[in-house]
């Protein structure tokens, strides 16, 4: 095979993520195949035109002759199980996954013996529908998908499942595991927890409040439309750091309730969360130009550029 060809790309699970992750790759030039469980699933992308079965060692099979990189793109719940799989019939193939937590995923791989070839991933993307009838192949276009540089992580696998995030359109920000499933505990977990509050509190008013119910509700209860069970799968895992960061935002309201209570004033919390939105805003992504897999302490350095907001736009071969 040449530098300039594309090894095939076997997507285990194609729901929302991994249904366009297989759009996305098979666009980008990529052979592509995959696995559903659920044999509507494969119906349904197999009439779109797409090599998806429901056999999974006969897939796994296919995976370890063809030399596929494999992605793991089922909830939490189910990763234990296709590990146990990939582990018997294609343990020597490149590994990563777009599972929404990282750190128990690595564990996962760990105990199954798969570590050696394994690099982590989760592209920042989504939306509130579920299933292969909701996939899009431009759902990862200008999106950040995290690629994991945690220690131990070998160049060659990195760069496939690097170069695989780029050619579907995304940038990529490299992150270790713990400190990722911080990061979306702040930015994707809470958001869901808030998200179903705040639509139990609308309901909660009855068939007025619903009835002028305008933008500020839509948007912040927009995620609480995902199917609950995948929710659970996404939030779940990742209690530790979802725990620490829903007990900092208690305080916050905590603290608000009593100034509006004592002094009529939610000033604090306006000022501190529009400074907040500020910088969300202006935000500004840098470009990874000076390190390369395989260099000299190239995991630490790309961990602290990821850090401090750089992303990668290319990769090297």
């Amino acid at each position: 095979m040449t530098r300039d060809q594309k090894a095939p790309v076997c997507v285990l699970g194609t729901g929302l993520i991994g249904g366009s992750l297989l759009r996305a790759a098979a666009a980008a030039g990529y052979p592509v195949f995959g696995y559903n469980r659920s044999r509507a699933g494969v119906t349904a992308a197999r009439a779109d035109g797409f090599d998806v079965d429901d056999d999974l060692p006969g897939v796994l099979g296919r995976a370890a002759i063809d030399d596929a990189l494999i992605v793991i793109a089922v909830p939490m719940p189910a990763v234990d199980h296709i590990l146990a799989s990939v582990a018997t019939f294609a343990p020597d193939c490149v590994l990563t996954d777009v599972v929404s937590v990282k750190a128990p995923v690595a564990e996962a791989v760990r105990k199954h013996g798969l570590a050696a070839r394994y690099v982590g991933g989760h592209p920042m993307a989504g939306t509130s529908e579920s299933g292969w009838g909701a996939t899009d192949p431009e759902l990862f276009r200008d999106a950040v998908w995290a690629v994991g540089v945690d220690p131990g992580t070998h160049a060659d696998p990195w760069r496939r499942v690097a170069r695989l995030a780029l050619d579907c359109g995304s940038v990529v920000v490299p992150v270790v595991a713990e400190e990722h499933d911080r990061a979306v505990a702040r930015i994707s977990h809470l958001p869901h927890v808030l998200a179903e509050a705040l639509a139990i509190a609308g309901t909660g008013g009855g068939p007025l409040a619903l009835g002028l119910a305008a933008g500020s509700f839509r948007d912040g209860t927009r995620v609480a439309g995902t199917a609950p069970e995948l929710v659970r799968a996404i939030c779940e895992p990742n209690a530790d750091a979802l725990l620490a960061v829903l007990d900092e935002t208690l305080t916050v309201l905590g603290a608000a309730r009593d100034t509006l209570a004592e002094d009529g004033s939610l000033a604090d919390l306006t000022r501190a969360g529009h400074d907040a939105r500020n910088d969300y805003e202006t935000a500004r992504r840098w470009e990874i130009t000076d390190v390369h897999p395989g260099d000299h302490d190239w995991l630490e350095r790309l961990r602290e550029a990821g850090r401090r907001g750089g992303v990668l736009t290319t990769v090297n071969p």
